[in-house]
């Protein structure tokens, strides 16, 4: 099996991706709505781990980005110098 950069990249992105979306769907189903934050049906321990999730997410998309930017600097010196 051959792992590049790209395929880890890109495998980062979907794990992300799919992390962000069980995310929002947790907040979406939470009971809070304009009139609701002061009830007693409101816990905000109930949202942490959901918006943690979030920002996980965001710094693997960020990390992926990196990646691929990097495997493109890589690719563009390896081509300069055989040029």
């Amino acid at each position: 099996m051959n792992i590049t950069p790209t395929s880890s990249a890109v495998s980062l992105i979907n794990t992300a991706q799919s992390k962000s979306a069980d995310a929002a769907q947790m907040i979406a189903k939470l009971p809070i709505q304009a009139n609701e934050v002061g009830s007693s049906e409101f816990n905000a321990n109930d949202i942490i781990k959901p918006i943690l999730s979030l920002k996980e997410a965001e710094l693997e998309t960020s990390a992926a980005v990196k990646l691929l930017q990097a495997d493109k600097e890589t690719v563009g010196s390896l081509l300069d110098v055989t040029a």
